[in-house]
């Protein structure tokens, strides 16, 4: 049988994830019963447009067990030592939340400007600086949902905005994903991706 001139299949459409996607804060999964399917709390918790979309990484670390007279990678001597899972986001907007979680500053009780809030440094990272979760909802072409969840996500790569004439700004954010420290094990890191089934 001839090999086939590209690999297309029936399956394709519901493997294309296409769009630029919507990024959440604290997204949740609400069960239903009885014939109520449940659903996810998707309008509640949008973070914000962005502009040049957003990328997931979630990367194992690995260590290869040296043993003498192998001068090539060996199956099975390779160890999982860690993980680490970021997600770099492009946000069109700037709104007091990411100005906040992006410098880990707080927002003073009164402002010297009536008009306006003041946000500002403060000396340590707070257990409320860590957003519960930061996700990445995405769209297949058949119009199904995946859904990749950080845990515990904190702005790691600071306030850079950079205003040009006749463009919109755009800010770039990395949020870290983080153990949760009132675990009993640090060897994983509490990332999720939810993929739809095939039968659904």
């Amino acid at each position: 049988m001839e090999a086939g001139r590209n690999g297309i299949t029936a399956n394709t459409p519901k493997n294309i994830l296409f769009g630029a996607g919507t990024i959440h804060k604290g997204l949740k999964y609400t069960a239903g019963s009885g014939s109520d399917a449940g659903s996810w709390n998707y309008a509640d918790t949008i973070v914000g447009a962005t502009n040049g979309g957003s990328k997931l990484s979630i990367v194992p670390e690995m260590y290869d067990v040296p043993i003498d007279g192998a001068n090539v990678v060996v199956k099975n001597l390779k160890v999982k030592t860690g993980e680490a899972a970021t997600m770099e986001v492009n946000f069109a907007e700037l709104t007091e939340e990411i100005i906040k979680a992006a410098t880990i500053g707080e927002t003073a009780i009164t402002s010297d400007v009536p008009t306006h809030n003041l946000i500002k440094s403060k000396a340590d990272i707070a257990d409320g600086d860590y957003w519960e979760n930061v996700a990445f909802v995405g769209r297949t072409l058949d119009g199904k949902n995946i859904m990749a969840i950080l845990e515990n996500a904190l702005v790691t790569s600071g306030l850079e905005q950079e205003g040009k004439n006749k463009e919109g700004a755009v800010g770039t954010y990395t949020f870290t994903c983080h153990a949760d420290d009132s675990g009993d094990t640090f060897d994983v890191l509490p990332w999720k991706i939810y993929y739809p089934k095939a039968t659904i």
